[in-house]
């Protein structure tokens, strides 16, 4: 049996030591790593920030963006399902969307919302099926394209499956072909460590995205632990570096965007607020997170979404 562990960071009465999960969880060590994180203030000269920020050429109100969420297809109280509600979130808060593993006629719901949007598609065996996928996000208007790159082990050891699909290993070779495939931007997803960075840089890809996907791989590393890593390898290449991964507020938003990420995706912070209000739910828990943001740049005298500085953290 796998040991709790016990956090050490501050609670709302001092230290109290809290059990907070199991020891090979990554999303346990990865919330620990992001409380550690501390900020000096540099209010002077500090003036109201703009947040605006450039993504695949296209702008957005925000470098907050929702997430490739997948699965939730349930009609809501409202007749909608909430794959489209967070889609409509996106687009009335002028955010860039992403979705993850849907079928292509699923895809095609969330796509006629009008959000701008990036298709994350699962590492499948059959690499058709990925080429298929990659062409129908074309035809609905997608603004870049991707691929799960951490999705390949299920936890019995062997290739995993998803609703029927087998999944088989991601191929440096193979990853240059999907990205030849298509003129949109191609994005990998679940990159955590420097070799794969470069490697996704290698293939062509204009983005990755630093993530342990909620925990895949037991103790995993803190995507705002080996961010700076990669942020500083693939720095002048040209490639985008976005990360996730509890991203619950404004300030964790703002920890990786100082340490490296040039926009971040937030998930379970807004899959609470979407299952129980839908698009009005998500619309006010992103715009209380924009609001945080804000007021921690201004704290530290960050003007924009281009200026962060790493400096200003303490770890």
């Amino acid at each position: 049996m796998m040991s709790e562990i016990k956090s050490p960071w501050p609670g709302p009465k001092g230290l109290i030591p809290v059990t907070s999960g199991k020891a090979d969880d990554a999303n346990v060590y990865n919330r620990a790593y992001l409380d550690s994180i501390h900020v000096e203030m540099r209010v002077i000269d500090a003036v109201l920030p703009d947040l605006g920020c450039e993504i695949f050429g296209e702008k957005f109100s925000s470098p907050i963006m929702m997430p490739a969420f997948s699965h939730l297809n349930k009609v809501g109280k409202d007749g909608k399902k909430p794959m489209v509600q967070y889609a409509e979130a996106a687009l009335e808060l002028n955010a860039l969307n992403w979705v993850g593993m849907e079928p292509n006629d699923e895809y095609a719901e969330i796509a006629a919302v009008g959000a701008k949007t990036v298709r994350i598609i699962k590492p499948f065996m059959n690499h058709d099926k990925i080429l298929d996928e990659i062409k129908f996000a074309e035809e609905h208007g997608a603004i870049a394209v991707g691929i799960d790159i951490d999705h390949v082990p299920g936890t019995d050891g062997k290739y995993d499956v998803v609703d029927g699909f087998p999944l088989g290993p991601v191929m440096q070779e193979e990853l240059e072909k999907y990205v030849a495939a298509t003129e949109l931007p191609f994005v990998a997803k679940g990159v955590l460590s420097v070799q794969d960075a470069v490697k996704a840089k290698d293939a062509g890809c204009k983005a990755i995205i630093v993530s342990h996907h909620h925990g895949r791989i037991p103790f995993g590393i803190a995507p705002a632990q080996i961010l700076p890593r990669i942020k500083e390898t693939l720095e002048g290449s040209g490639v985008l570096v976005f990360a996730d991964c509890s991203i619950d507020t404004g300030y964790d938003a703002y920890k990786l965007l100082a340490l490296g990420a040039d926009a971040v995706a937030v998930g379970r912070g807004i899959l609470g607020p979407l299952l129980k209000d839908g698009r009005e739910g998500v619309t006010k828990k992103v715009i209380e997170m924009n609001q945080q943001l804000s007021e921690l740049m201004m704290y530290t005298g960050i003007k924009d979404a281009c200026s962060f500085d790493k400096s200003v953290l303490y770890i």
